[in-house]
């Protein structure tokens, strides 16, 4: 008997081994969590370790023995729901390379199938161009970045557009729907490697002040962004205005806009009237007075006077504002605050991720992974509040503070046209600036973070029209 019970033993390590093996690798842990729809909590309630385990087993530390067991199971079963898709065969080693820009024989015969073997239609032009402007993207040779897994992951992210884009059959339109589908659990999944040797852990559900809750369901909370709708008062259109206006779009303002400080724990409650630079939150502050008809305001479109809550980042903007430096207002005053410890580079590697993506894909031609990427930062941030489409993370105060850090970063670029001698006409949202007078003074034109762009209208023909002075 204690023989059988031996290798019944040994049969079970022999099982746990082979399962072992089997999910040995970190991105087909994280792949089976993800086909599932589950979440770092959700997978680490079930297998009874913290988040923070999980995420690291999908960074490629080891299962500890104490919950190795319950969590290869859990693998297993997933694995059978959802099986990895085949390889695509190799190329063969007699076939004669592709021309720069073109897909290889292999690819062409691949895309030229559906998923039934039947031929599908040919590429047209447009496709054509998307599968070359991908192809000029992968032999662009990555150099200058010092961080490894930054370099992983932008080719992950290339590698991903690439077989979305052999799936289409080189459709850019059917690649671009596929990967837009896509871009909340492809970026939550590079976010959590992106942080996997991170200086901050952070909290992912904490407990919210009433503040940051809805009254109702379709109701904001209480907390101001400021995005204006400003049009300077001693303006008005006219179609034969003395002043030519350019509308300008400000590149990515979201993505840009992730460099702000943010709370990286529970909020907690303060009565100190002084602004702690070292936390971020929300506060609730009495602001001063605007008096600079020719700008904006700080606070956007807030008509409505007395006390209101707004974010750390618009807080900051106003103190910098009543600095030595500007003394455009007075100091606002703080009544009470919810707050945590904060740092400025949380999301620094993930936006540098993109960006780097971005810029090189423009770069390129690659019009897919560009919007690929705008679709993964755009979701990022719009869904990192209380929303059913995104079930990793839930802080509206960081919602609150990169859309309100995105206004800051719009109001610094006009104030900076108006140092320049420019007329700022209108600040609109939190990437739409109206200037008179010569802007490439001011900013380069083109795609970049630090550029600017004309506006177009639904035609494609730049936005340009002409006021005159009422007052």
């Amino acid at each position: 008997m204690a023989g059988t019970e031996g290798l019944d033993g040994v049969a079970a390590l022999l099982a746990e081994a082979e399962l072992a093996a089997r999910f040995a690798d970190p991105g087909e842990r994280r792949r089976l969590r993800l086909a599932a729809g589950l979440s770092l909590d959700q997978v680490a309630s079930a297998v009874g370790v913290g988040r923070q385990t999980v995420a690291n087993w999908e960074d490629g530390s080891t299962p500890s023995p104490q919950s190795r067991g319950k969590y290869l199971r859990l693998l297993d079963g997933l694995s059978r729901l959802h099986p990895a898709r085949p390889a695509t065969p190799a190329a063969s080693p007699t076939a004669a390379p592709a021309a720069p820009g073109q897909p290889s024989a292999d690819s062409r015969t691949s895309a030229g199938r559906g998923a039934d073997g039947s031929p599908l239609p040919a590429e047209s032009p447009p496709a054509r161009a998307a599968r070359a402007g991908h192809a000029r993207h992968r032999a662009r040779r990555r150099t200058g970045s010092a961080d490894e897994l930054r370099a992983e992951l932008s080719e992950h992210l290339t590698t991903t557009v690439e077989q979305e884009l052999q799936r289409a059959g080189g459709d850019a339109d059917a690649a671009t729907a596929a990967l837009v589908k896509r871009a909340i659990p492809d970026v939550m999944a590079v976010f959590a490697r992106t942080r996997a040797q991170a200086r901050y852990d952070h909290t992912a559900y904490p407990a919210l002040p009433d503040i940051l809750r809805k009254p109702a369901r379709n109701d904001p909370d209480l907390v101001w962004e400021g995005r204006p709708s400003w049009r300077h008062p001693a303006y008005r259109r006219h179609p034969d205005g003395e002043l030519p206006v350019t509308a300008l779009d400000v590149n990515a303002a979201y993505l840009s806009a992730m460099k702000v400080w943010l709370p990286i724990g529970k909020l907690e409650h303060s009565t100190d009237p002084v602004h702690d630079r070292r936390r971020s939150g929300v506060h609730l502050i009495t602001p001063p007075p605007w008096h600079h008809r020719d700008l904006p305001s700080p606070l956007g479109d807030r008509e409505e006077p007395g006390p209101l809550w707004v974010t750390d980042a618009t807080l900051r903007l106003l103190l910098r504002l009543a600095g030595p430096k500007h003394r455009l207002v007075e100091e606002p005053l703080i009544h009470e605050s919810w707050t945590s410890s904060a740092t400025e580079t949380f999301l620094d590697s993930l936006r540098q991720l993109l960006a780097a993506v971005r810029e090189e894909a423009i770069a390129a031609g690659d019009d897919v992974t560009n919007t690929y990427v705008k679709a993964m930062y755009s979701k990022f941030v719009s869904t990192l509040g209380e929303s059913s489409h995104n079930r990793e993370i839930a802080r509206p105060d960081w919602v609150h503070l990169i859309r309100s850090q995105a206004f800051a970063n719009l109001w610094s670029r006009a104030f900076k046209a108006h140092q320049a001698g420019l007329t700022v006409v209108s600040a609109l949202g939190t990437d739409e600036l109206h200037v008179a007078g010569d802007w490439r003074q001011v900013w380069s034109e083109g795609r970049g973070l630090s550029q600017m762009k004309v506006k177009t209208d639904r035609e494609g023909r730049p936005v340009r029209y002409t006021v005159t002075r009422t007052a």
